[in-house]
């Protein structure tokens, strides 16, 4: 399975193929080795983040986010100007493409397994929970704030 994960040394995304196994994944970019825990990897089956200790994944499309933003965004804005032109069937043909490629984009593209503190089969992980990642996110931002300044 390819595995892309962020560095936590240069904080750049690097992608890797891991088997159970691999015991380390090397960095592209800056060449540190991330070490993979043993219970991580069990037989095809990631059960724990390969970069760090949490277990609270969660499945995804692997689709960039602001690709499909920038269809509907698209689609919106192409039916705002035909309607503006009283043009009410290519109105409603934009809608429907943009629906029908979003319907189909959705369909072609595989899942990706993530993890709720921003580090990386699928059935056995739910879909993403706000809960789960305001926690994550509540953490960080008292981490940051506890620092001392530099």
């Amino acid at each position: 399975m390819n595995v892309t994960y962020a560095c936590p040394v240069c904080e750049t995304a690097s992608r890797e193929n891991l088997d159970s196994q691999t015991c380390e994944l090397p960095c592209s970019h800056c060449g540190a080795k991330v070490e993979i825990r043993g219970d991580a990897v069990e037989g095809d089956r990631v059960t724990r983040c390969l970069v760090c200790p949490s277990t609270d994944l969660y499945m995804r499309k692997d689709f960039p986010q602001r690709v499909g933003v920038a269809l509907v965004t698209v689609g919106v804005v192409g039916s705002f100007i035909a309607w503006y032109h009283y043009d009410l069937l290519w109105t409603f043909g934009i809608l429907f493409a943009t629906a029908l490629a979003d319907v189909v984009l959705y369909a072609l593209v595989g899942d990706s397994l993530m993890c709720y503190r921003g580090c990386a089969e699928m059935d056995a992980h739910g879909h993403f929970d706000l809960e789960t990642h305001e926690k994550y996110r509540q953490l960080a931002a008292r981490l940051e704030g506890s620092q001392p300044p530099h």
